[in-house]
């Protein structure tokens, strides 16, 4: 992706279904739960570098003694600060017992991150925050275990203001931001309500009944109770994505399929979805029940995971991703009328090399149509030399641009620092042929453009081709997002830029004053969830004059050379990713009613000047 955008956490959540020395004789070690825990958050790495954090539960502890305990790190390399704090913790107990790896009750009495129920979590900061407090897992204690509550997960929630006033809580000033803060306090009110009425057993499900169904967002979360409560939930849109596994010795679920058939050595068929609306609940006995704590809804899937955020080492993922790519080649072959010959192929670096290989695919695929035609249009009159030349016709694809992951730009001037990103790509020399070659290349989305405008586009016009042809495996983003993804800003979508250029160019900018109008009035009324005005601003021109208004703004005003975008079609994205139809960034067809709010809100922020997010 050329623009980077913070976007999903990673959840990892184990259940240990065996006393520990049970893992002790089969595997060798005590800590055979804390290692899995480690692998499956470094499995999903991609999907948080802002912080990281773990809790754990201890089953059957004394009164008296710590059962829950947590950590959390914002450190550069959050994960390895976390684990290296615990080996260090472990260490420092060997120097005073030796060997005393070998008695897992003694292991479980003195470490602390040493319990059966493990919950751990990679951030990406939505709420462009970095600091510790917004760290996951949040905790919220009581002296009695079973009203102890750890809550993480992958989600946005858009209602987080009435959620505090729902649990009667006035939000602490670190946290008020946070949608977590306010979903634990809820949680834990619920909880607590249950408890008291129910002190013999608590009924979680009628906790999570009575919490869910007040939320508005997407959502994967995994949580625990100081009394050996585990469970796992998922919005009624299945909008986040959730995945489990169980087998005789643990219960495992994660935000990725990939990580859990990776940590655990399984098949594709043995990880399964945890559907819209459903609880995976592990009780403090260690008796595994999914439950339908909400009913579905139509399912929504976030189809950004299959185009970007989710690991490509999915092997479904990994065929979607093909896919995208191969259904572009058509528009492309058009773009540089069938003329293989003169054109070169390549990808931004890194996440679209797999669309890439599918587009690819595709101009195999007609080359060796052609290759067939004209071979067959020659009957006999061909010799050897000729044969040789048409078999040996190859598509012509190049590594040209480089991503340089150490290039950091420490000037603050905008003269300089224009300069500066120009150098985060580097390109390959020698490739193109001067104003003969087409360069073709493929990124997996275009959010704002500035990366390419800046660097990528510049960059590659050094190598002088006769024209430089932007493909994008995804449609135009043209809304914000807030379920999980850090795009809320109007005013930053390429897509929403060339509208209003349009508009001015056609002295139609009234019309965003009178929508403006209409928001402010949805807004008096109460009525700002009930339709995305923001719809009526792009259907006043075509996807065409849209897309050939990004090009002209991703070209550096002072470049010759020709530049054209191409984007993927919605219709070709379904077709794709069956499965994740949730794509509500390009069309505006939010799943739940705070979405329209969000855009709403959103677009008033753009007319009114206002830099904020819209929720």
């Amino acid at each position: 992706m050329s623009d980077p955008i913070k976007h999903e956490c990673g959840l990892a959540f184990i259940r240990l279904r065996k006393p520990l020395s049970h893992y002790h004789q089969q595997y060798g070690t005590v800590l055979w739960g804390l290692n899995k825990l480690y692998l499956l958050m470094e499995k999903q790495h991609n999907r948080g570098q802002d912080g990281a954090g773990i809790a754990t539960v201890k089953l059957d502890v004394e009164p008296g003694y710590p059962f829950m305990n947590r950590m959390r790190s914002n450190a550069t390399q959050a994960i390895a600060d976390i684990f290296q704090q615990v080996g260090k913790e472990i260490e420092e107990l060997e120097k005073y017992h030796p060997g005393i790896r070998n008695h897992p009750g003694l292991m479980k009495g003195h470490v602390s991150y040493l319990g059966e129920l493990l919950l751990g979590h990679l951030r990406y900061g939505t709420q462009g925050k970095n600091k510790l407090e917004y760290c996951h897992p949040f905790i919220n204690r009581d002296t009695i275990p079973a009203r102890n509550l750890a809550l993480a997960g992958n989600f946005n929630i858009v209602n987080s203001d009435e959620l505090f006033a729902l649990a009667g809580k006035e939000p602490h000033e670190n946290t008020r931001f946070s949608d977590l803060a306010a979903m634990i306090e809820l949680m834990h009110t619920n909880l607590c309500r249950e408890d008291e009425a129910s002190p013999e057993k608590l009924d979680i499900k009628k906790v999570l009944k009575r919490t869910l169904s007040l939320l508005d967002g997407g959502f994967h979360v995994g949580g625990m109770t100081g009394n050996g409560i585990g469970f796992v939930f998922r919005d009624a849109h299945g909008i986040r994505p959730s995945y489990y596994y169980i087998n005789d010795e643990v219960v495992v679920a994660a935000s990725e399929r990939a990580a859990i058939r990776t940590a655990f050595n399984v098949n594709e068929n043995q990880v399964k979805e945890l559907m819209p609306g459903e609880a995976l609940i592990v009780d403090e006995k260690g008796i595994i029940e999914i439950a339908q704590i909400l009913e579905p809804k139509e399912r929504k899937a976030c189809s950004f995971e299959r185009i970007y955020f989710s690991r490509g080492s999915d092997e479904k993922i990994y065929k979607e991703r093909k896919a995208l790519g191969y259904n572009l080649s058509e528009p492309v072959l058009n773009a540089i009328e069938h003329d293989l010959k003169n054109t070169i192929f390549s990808f931004i670096p890194n996440t679209a090399e797999t669309a890439f290989y599918g587009l690819v695919k595709g101009m195999e695929n007609y080359l060796n149509k052609v290759k067939f035609e004209r071979i067959l249009s020659w009957g006999k009159e061909y010799d050897e030399e000729k044969l040789r030349e048409m078999i040996n016709r190859r598509i012509r694809i190049e590594k040209i641009a480089i991503k340089d992951v150490k290039m950091r730009t420490f000037i603050t001037e905008d003269s300089g620092r224009s300069e500066m990103v120009q150098h985060v790509y580097d390109i390959t020399y020698g490739t193109v042929r001067k104003g003969i070659d087409t360069l073709v290349v493929i990124d997996d989305s275009i959010v704002r453009g500035t990366t390419l405008r800046e660097s990528i586009i510049r960059m590659l016009s050094r190598l002088e081709p006769k024209k430089i042809i932007v493909v994008s495996s995804s449609p135009q983003i043209r809304y914000p997002d807030c379920y999980g993804i850090d795009m809320s800003k109007m005013g930053e979508f390429i897509a929403f830029q060339a509208v209003a250029a349009l508009l001015k160019e056609k002295n139609k900018e009234s019309c965003l004053q009178e929508m403006y109008n209409h928001c402010k009035e949805l807004q008096r009324s109460n009525q700002l969830h009930t339709e995305n005005v923001a719809k009526k601003i792009y259907k006043m021109f075509t996807i065409e004059e849209i897309t050939n208004k990004i090009a002209q703004l991703i070209t550096p005003p002072d470049l010759k050379i020709p530049v054209q975008v191409i984007y993927q079609t919605i219709e070709d994205l379904h077709i794709a990713c069956p499965n994740n139809l949730g794509d509500w960034y390009f069309t505006g067809n939010y799943p739940t009613p705070g979405g329209n709010k969000v855009v709403n809100k959103a677009f008033m922020n753009y007319v009114e000047g206002k830099n904020v997010r819209g929720y």
